[in-house]
């Protein structure tokens, strides 16, 4: 997904009924969200197409059942299966201080903010519940992952691309 201009926030995950809804697992950290929109973008093969909401329910408070307008059958839901669901950056939510979207901590060098060592760069990251944990990938193509807490992660500077840290003792 192009994370420049687009936020994913969920992926369709199977029809729902009969009448094209889909069931949608939520990539975000707000899934109520969902009841907000009037219009979403679907990555279609690198595309990104809009699409108006006609309806949604949360299923369990959690899951979103989602109606798209031409979205009339089950075999149609069933062709959007595995696209992700994406919202302009600009309509994204607005994250408290301290907290980050995934795809932008993506791509980030890693450094040891006391010896200026780089360490590598973040592959990925791990929601654990307690606390996220990057996943940084080495020079040497292996993985070193880092716990994203203040004890460790001392500064991200999103315009030089990097994130210094301070690791704790026996980390490496």
């Amino acid at each position: 997904m192009n994370e420049k201009y687009y936020i994913t926030i969920g992926r369709i995950i199977s029809a729902w009924g009969v009448k094209g809804q889909v069931k949608v697992e939520p990539l975000t950290d707000f899934p109520e969200r969902f009841k907000k929109l009037e219009n979403v973008f679907i990555n279609l093969k690198g595309e990104f197409v809009c699409c108006k909401i006609e309806s949604i329910t949360l299923l369990k408070g959690y899951f979103p059942i989602v109606k798209f307008n031409g979205v009339d059958s089950k075999d149609k839901a069933d062709d959007l299966r595995g696209c992700y669901i994406a919202v302009r950056r600009e309509d994204a939510v607005k994250l408290p201080e301290g907290r980050y979207f995934i795809c932008d901590i993506v791509g980030l060098r890693v450094f040891d903010e006391t010896s200026g060592t780089y360490i590598g760069t973040v592959k990925d990251v791990l929601q654990t519940g307690a606390n996220d944990v990057y996943i940084i990938e080495t020079d040497a193509k292996s993985e070193i992952l880092i716990p994203a807490i203040r004890q460790v992660v001392k500064k991200i500077d999103f315009e030089n691309g990097i994130i210094a840290i301070e690791p704790l003792e026996g980390m490496f």
